[in-house]
């Protein structure tokens, strides 16, 4: 068992090597073909390799960032075989990420919070956002799987009443965990649910929160008043909720996930990210992209269809199973 096996857990490392399979295929078959023919790291290999990591979804500006960096390295070192050309590239997207503060974890935990004045307990609230479509209610699920499973009370909070389906997979995904939902129905004042929703949770003792809202986005001022008005109900109850909005994209968009995570950082304060469906796509790259463009630190990947494939990201084992 090596390093990274006792740090993250031998099932985990496994599961992120397999999620991240399709990328890396897709990464070093045009890196190979980048280098063809080239000994040393030239201005011609430098500009394949732009290409490669721009069409791999890391984005422009953090692919221009990614080639300034080796070409510095390059310059310093004087002669850097194609060879050493992965090590580089693992390194430096390693240091991105260390400075985007994404910072290296290994379990589902939540932050201490400090008793209120009153000494009640207060439980930890993480409202999650995000389009229709994108693994949001399964991403839910999973987070209060793993929660749950860390020995955390878990509360769901059905705030997403503008479709029903929304409602019932959330209902459908509290059986199946076993955890406490609250829910008023289709068409019901979302920040209503949520005031409810905290007002259940404090009362029950429970450690975590979780409110789902609407995935609309074809009004931002729409969804900018809505997400305010559930934040400010949500602070009625527990004043400095919500704790962390969670945004969850879908990874396998690419491009679009990156515009996603514009618009919704637009709408609210959005303070940490979930890139779902990792293992179904060749894209994995747009998690460095996201991480850098934005500086709002990944928090969850998902990377396969089980209830333990959402996992911690890990900077450190992302970028280790994607260079390896």
């Amino acid at each position: 068992m090596g390093f990274f096996d006792k740090l993250f857990g031998k099932k985990e490392k496994e599961s992120l090597n397999e999620g991240l399979s399709k990328t890396k295929e897709s990464f070093f078959g045009k890196l190979a073909k980048a280098v063809a023919g080239k000994s040393t790291v030239d201005a011609d290999v430098l500009d394949n390799l732009e290409e490669v990591l721009i069409t791999g979804d890391v984005g422009v500006n953090t692919t221009l960032k990614i080639i300034k960096r080796i070409e510095a390295r390059v310059a310093q070192d004087k002669y850097v075989g194609t060879g050493e050309l992965n090590n580089l590239l693992k390194e430096e997207v390693a240091a991105l990420l260390t400075e985007n503060n994404s910072a290296d974890a290994t379990s589902f935990e939540i932050p201490t919070l400090a008793p209120q004045a009153s000494g009640e307990k207060t439980p930890y609230v993480i409202m999650v956002v995000g389009v229709n479509g994108v693994g949001k209610t399964t991403t839910i699920g999973k987070l209060s799987h793993q929660f749950k499973t860390a020995g955390y009370k878990v509360v769901l909070g059905a705030a997403d009443t503008f479709r029903a389906a929304a409602v019932e997979q959330l209902t459908i995904w509290s059986q199946r965990v076993g955890v406490d939902i609250v829910s008023q129905g289709m068409n019901a004042d979302p920040a209503s649910v949520a005031f409810d929703t905290l007002s259940s949770a404090k009362a029950k003792g429970a450690d975590i929160v979780i409110i789902d809202t609407a995935g609309r986005l074809h009004n931002k001022i729409n969804l900018m008043n809505e997400l305010t008005k559930i934040k400010n109900v949500m602070k009625k109850v527990i004043p400095n909720a919500p704790h962390d909005v969670l945004l969850v994209l879908d990874a396998s968009t690419g491009q679009n996930a990156i515009e996603q995570c514009k618009q919704f950082t637009a709408a609210t304060d959005v303070t940490s990210l979930a890139l779902t469906k990792l293992d179904g796509t060749a894209k994995g790259g747009v998690v460095i992209g996201i991480s850098d463009e934005f500086k709002i630190p990944v928090k969850y990947i998902g990377v396969g269809e089980k209830m333990e494939d959402l996992q911690v990201f890990n900077r450190t084992e992302f970028v280790d199973s994607l260079f390896s």
